[in-house]
């Protein structure tokens, strides 16, 4: 038996389990009558195993109901169950919604205004592409190199949402695809652009990381994070993404330089996230 809110779902199994005890009837003998072991039987009474056609004649043999009373009451169950899952998912997705900016995020133009809490799930998991929002802590989903995340901290949700809208930002630049040896044979020329005032190396740099396949973006940043800067793979593109391109030309250098070291140190998507040793060598 399943519930939600609103919905049970209850398997055949329990009106099976309801006759058999009306007959004085044992798990054991049904098993052997039915030509089952009682392994399945057991898992036939729980709901674990699906109600076959072949068994529902089989029921009607042993127990006496027509074979397509046992096929209804598996179709209601299996139907309640889809009510039942989803109804749980809403609800654990609905309190990780109340945890994201979404009001910032709807102010930025990333996500359509509404109130309801309902809506800004389903209007989250298109943003994200997910089918529920609780599935953001896989880091194959969020690939960033950075600290293991977490859907029940504010903060990274806010960083899992900037990062987000980069990685939509990044699909719309026509760049190469990926190539680290290309980018680490290339960072004696990125380093050379630091002699040059910033706002002349801007274009020079875009154009070196593009022919490696790394978009730079740039986006404000969101409430409650405290990150300047992050690192973040989306499909066959690497994405640097800044919150703010106006800052001191020694800050930029090092920060980009930073997230530099986490794309060839190979720090991006790793499954406990990065550590502080992680963060000392890229600096």
């Amino acid at each position: 038996m399943r519930r939600s809110r609103t919905y049970v779902a209850t398997p055949p199994g329990e009106t099976i389990k309801e006759l058999l005890e009306d007959r004085g009837m044992s798990q054991k003998e049904f098993a052997a009558r039915m030509g089952l072991s009682q392994k399945h039987v057991s898992k036939l009474i729980h709901g674990d195993v699906q109600l076959t056609p072949q068994m529902a004649v089989n029921l009607e043999m042993v127990l006496g109901a027509s074979a397509q009373f046992w096929t209804n009451l598996e179709v209601i169950y299996r139907e309640k169950l889809i009510k039942v899952k989803a109804e749980n998912e809403m609800d654990e997705d609905e309190e990780i919604a109340r945890r994201i900016p979404y009001k910032a995020m709807t102010e930025l133009g990333w996500v359509v205004p509404t109130r309801k809490t309902s809506e800004k799930v389903v209007a989250l998991r298109k943003f994200f592409e997910v089918v529920r929002l609780s599935l953001l802590e896989n880091e194959q989903i969020t690939r960033i190199a950075c600290r293991k995340l977490t859907t029940t901290e504010k903060k990274d949700l806010a960083l899992m949402a900037w990062c987000q809208e980069a990685k939509h930002m990044g699909r719309d630049l026509s760049i190469s695809p990926f190539d680290e040896k290309k980018l680490t044979e290339s960072l004696p020329q990125i380093r050379k652009l630091t002699l040059t005032k910033l706002d002349e190396s801007w274009p020079l740099l875009e154009k070196c990381l593009g022919e490696c396949g790394t978009a730079l973006i740039f986006l404000p940043p969101l409430p409650g994070m405290k990150e300047q800067s992050a690192t973040l793979m989306d499909g066959n593109k690497a994405v640097i993404v800044f919150t703010d391109r106006e800052r001191s030309p020694d800050q930029f250098w090092h920060l980009l330089f930073h997230e530099l070291a986490h794309i060839c140190s190979g720090h991006i998507g790793l499954p406990d996230g990065t550590f502080e040793e992680d963060e000392r060598a890229a600096d």
